[in-house]
């Protein structure tokens, strides 16, 4: 499918998600953060979010005894905030393919003591919240080590992925 001549160019940092129609791309840069593409290829809409932990922490800072705004940083607010504009349109979840990217291992040389590095559970959220919620993942760009350059397409669902690996100290490509 032939692209837009002047798509609408998105760049999401941490903590953004972006929703929107055919003449949108949607680009961001991951390392150990994870990002989700969701794309309805009947009614050619989409959207990505880029998450750099999988929960957020378990002390808040309450104002007037009020919850926290949902916050894209965290995997599961990052879904939340997606699925308000995913809902909105209102085709089922099912109707939408999912593809999931980043959780690479930035610093292998240190993480060796670490039970599980930052972007293993990134991942493992990512999965997680995306059956939770009824979504099936059709492609998958995930761990290794070093990070990624991410592009969705939301006209044609392509995502491009351009994998550029961080070797640990002292080894030579």
């Amino acid at each position: 499918m032939a692209g837009p001549l002047h798509p609408l160019e998105i760049f999401l940092k941490p903590g953004d998600y972006y929703f929107a129609g055919r003449d949108t791309r949607i680009r961001t840069l991951l390392g150990s953060c994870v990002s989700m593409t969701f794309w309805h290829p009947q009614l050619l809409v989409g959207g990505m979010c880029h998450y750099m932990l999988p929960k957020r922490g378990t002390t808040f800072k309450f104002k007037a005894g009020h919850w926290p705004e949902p916050d894209g940083h965290y995997a599961d607010e990052a879904i939340a905030l997606l699925l308000t504009e995913i809902d909105a349109v209102g085709a089922p979840h099912k109707e939408y393919q999912v593809k999931l990217f980043g959780g690479g291992n930035m610093f292998p040389e240190t993480h060796r003591d670490m039970i599980t590095p930052i972007g293993i559970q990134n991942v493992q959220a990512a999965r997680r919240l995306a059956k939770q919620h009824g979504f099936t993942s059709v492609s998958e760009h995930l761990g290794d080590i070093g990070h990624r350059n991410v592009i969705f397409e939301v006209w044609s669902g392509d995502v491009w992925i351009k994998h550029s690996q961080v070797l640990p100290a002292g080894i030579s490509p």
